[in-house]
């Protein structure tokens, strides 16, 4: 399984995704999750992916080989637009879906897959989308500032409860690296290393990145200062009285 979040608020964007693809007794592996796509100073597109391994990593492929084409191919380097971006990936994973589904399925594989792509071209504010194994997506907006992909119930209520449009980047970054946390605690078949990016607002460059595994110091004072307010406000609620 994986876990992938991303949050867009006034100040920017903040992604993380972990790396574990499967997970059992004796199998245990690791693929990174994140993949950036910047030129500097006109755009920078991030994507984050779960599901089907082969499945993201052949419509990643097929973006790339759009990119190196020198017949006017579009591309996501060179879209007008992040919805024309997402339009393009939501193409590519329907395509390799369609060519690799039925063969899949003949071995009971299930060929699902999603994508998180968010980022900012010069001439517009940045944005945010989750493009599902059919092709077609959803834009994240004011109400709804955020995505998540694959294991997503165990960090979803710290998200609910912090993340609004103007939070701000700092506490963004926190409360998503709270949610890995969560996720980790209670399921097993996601794990780290994390992967984290935080695009400011209007930079249009990538200068924010950290990859955090088993001995970050930062990951482990996290744990244990949110375990431990947890505990603390739990004891400070009022006890039930029966009537």
């Amino acid at each position: 399984m994986t876990y992938c979040a991303a949050t867009m608020t006034d100040a920017g964007i903040v992604f993380a995704s972990d790396s574990r693809t499967n997970a059992g007794i004796d199998n245990v592996s690791t693929f990174k999750k994140m993949r950036v796509f910047e030129s500097p100073g006109e755009r920078v597109i991030v994507t984050l992916c779960s599901g089907n391994l082969a499945v993201t990593q052949a419509t990643l492929n097929q973006l790339d080989q759009n990119l190196r084409r020198t017949d006017g191919t579009p591309s996501i380097m060179n879209a007008p637009t992040m919805f024309d971006v997402a339009y393009m990936v939501g193409e590519a994973l329907r395509q390799v879906r369609e060519r690799d589904a039925p063969f899949l399925l003949q071995n009971n594989v299930d060929s699902s897959a999603n994508f998180i792509i968010g980022g900012q071209i010069a001439g517009e504010a940045p944005r945010l989308f989750l493009v599902y194994s059919e092709g077609n997506f959803i834009e994240a907006m004011t109400e709804t500032p955020y995505f998540q992909i694959g294991e997503v119930k165990y960090g979803k209520p710290i998200l609910d409860r912090v993340i609004k449009s103007d939070t701000d980047m700092d506490d963004a970054i926190k409360c998503v690296l709270v949610s890995f946390d969560s996720t980790m605690k209670s399921n097993l078949s996601v794990g780290m290393p994390i992967d984290l990016l935080c695009y400011d607002r209007d930079s249009f460059c990538v200068n924010k990145t950290r990859r955090f595994d088993e001995r970050d110091s930062y990951m482990s004072n996290l744990r244990e200062q949110w375990g431990e307010g947890l505990r603390q406000v739990f004891l400070k609620l009022p006890d039930f009285e029966w009537e």
